[in-house]
């Protein structure tokens, strides 16, 4: 997929807009470091800049970060079949409702995933 592409994640966040894509896809060493120390800082959690590489959920190049690998939203969109969560007959399962509970951003991927639904006219 490319990074051109507009690529929705399972969960709504549109990968080409994620920072962490942005630096993967511009293969910037300087920006990884500086996301690193903001994130241990924030969030307390010690990354490496060297694990900051995504090409995002839908890629298939598996270069996908950590938790985006252990995400349980990845892995049961990944097992349905479905390009995102806005494409499965359960939408909005617990799992999206829990994430959507904690994620800083979770009414705009939300708005983004509502929107395909609703394109989709299920």
């Amino acid at each position: 997929m490319g990074s051109k592409e507009k690529q929705v994640a399972y969960c709504g966040i549109v990968c080409n807009e994620c920072p962490i894509f942005i630096v993967t896809v511009g293969d910037d060493n300087e920006k990884r470091k500086e996301m690193a120390q903001r994130w241990q800082k924030e969030s307390g959690v010690k990354i490496r800049p060297e694990d900051i590489n995504c090409d995002g959920c839908l890629s298939d190049t598996g270069i996908i970060i950590e938790y985006g690998v252990n995400c349980e939203i990845r892995k049961c969109g990944e097992e349905k079949q479905v390009r995102n969560c806005a494409y499965c007959e359960n939408y909005i399962c617990d799992k999206l409702y829990k994430f959507y509970k904690r994620a800083q951003k979770a009414s705009i991927y939300k708005a983004t995933l509502d929107e395909i639904k609703a394109s989709l006219g299920r």
